[in-house]
């Protein structure tokens, strides 16, 4: 039994989206658990609403839920110990649930994940990954949003990091890894880029297969299994795609529907495009990892549907049940060996 503890008020649409992704989730994973953590008044319904849900949950009252708009600072202030997300992450710190999830503020999730669970021994910040679909699959890519700017150790830490996540989602014995820069060209790039760059390639860490540098394209392509940057322009990347994403969608909608013979063409084709929709469709990869925490945590985005929710559910189900931890613990045992590749590389620059 795998069991995942909900920041059931988190999101911009709040408990019934939530609650109707757990049900999604239950149907493809019965062996999950949960433990909701929201106003009863609100959320029990409806639970209640959905015996096989009910079966497998417990609603934990709270009285406080952290706004979508609070400040981190405030967020710490007003709900730490008793507001739904700080709740959903102590059950993860007292082992009461194996992995947290919320759709709520980032920024405050970030806030009191760090307060709450503390970093894992070796790792200074932590980095949020997300799944990125590529030509050849997924990809991890890191970090997309937790971090503005990271020196070169850093980025060798995202790399681990990302690292211990592809062997746990993908089953790979030695994921490969780049870093996301300008150009392929050693000479290319921020200094911290390099220098991290010169410090995974000298190191030859047992747990990553580091590539070099990787471009913008590479990304979709799925040159890498683990694609490494700080978190500016991740997430800038990440927000690129899901437009772009949209914006062909829009394109193709219109194109299909502009005459009566391209609405006859759309009914022939009809299952092709069905089958790209899904392909394209941000919500099936839904759910940012926080890395380099004393427990998993899964950020859903704010504005998603159940389908999306109970997708964020699904990273989740994986990260627990191939052992994410245990995988980070791994990686960071072996990265005390590139501390001294990092200061050689800075002292080089």
């Amino acid at each position: 039994m795998t069991t995942i503890s909900v920041d059931a008020m988190g999101g911009d649409e709040g408990p019934g989206v939530v609650i109707g992704g757990a049900s999604l989730a239950l149907t493809r994973h019965p062996d999950l658990s949960f433990v909701f953590f929201g106003d009863e008044a609100i959320v029990a319904p409806l639970i209640d609403a959905d015996p096989r849900l009910k079966e497998r949950a417990r609603l934990i009252h709270t009285d406080v839920a952290v706004s979508m708009d609070a400040k981190p600072s405030q967020a710490l202030r007003t709900g730490r110990y008793k507001s739904s997300m700080w709740k959903a992450l102590e059950a993860v710190k007292t082992g009461e649930a194996d992995v947290a999830v919320s759709a709520g503020n980032t920024g405050a999730l970030m806030a009191m994940s760090k307060f709450c669970l503390r970093t894992f021994p070796g790792v200074q910040r932590p980095a949020i990954a997300a799944i990125w679909p590529t030509r050849r699959g997924e990809s991890v890519v890191l970090d997309v949003g937790a971090n503005v700017g990271a020196e070169a150790g850093q980025l060798v830490e995202f790399a681990i990091l990302g690292g211990a996540m592809a062997k746990a989602l993908f089953g790979l014995e030695r994921p490969t890894v780049g870093l996301l820069n300008i150009g392929i060209e050693e000479v290319k790039g921020l200094e911290a880029v390099r220098e991290a760059g010169q410090a995974l390639r000298e190191a030859n860490h047992p747990e990553i297969d580091y590539r070099g540098f990787v471009e913008g394209t590479d990304i979709g392509k799925g040159t890498v299994d683990v694609v490494v940057t700080e978190g500016f322009s991740g997430n800038i990347a990440l927000k690129t795609a899901e437009g772009t994403a949209r914006q062909i969608g829009d394109y193709l909608r219109a194109v299909m529907s502009a005459s009566l013979r391209a609405k006859l063409g759309y009914v022939f084709a009809a299952p092709a495009f069905a089958a790209l929709k899904r392909k394209m469709d941000p919500r099936r990869s839904n759910g940012g990892v926080f890395l380099g925490l004393n427990g998993t945590v899964i950020k859903s985005h704010g504005g998603t549907d159940p389908i999306g929710f109970a997708a964020a559910l699904d990273l989740a189900y994986d990260m627990a049940r191939n052992n994410l931890q245990g995988k980070v613990a791994e990686g960071v045992a072996a990265l005390e060996r590139l501390r001294p590749a990092v200061s050689q590389a800075e002292a080089v620059e």
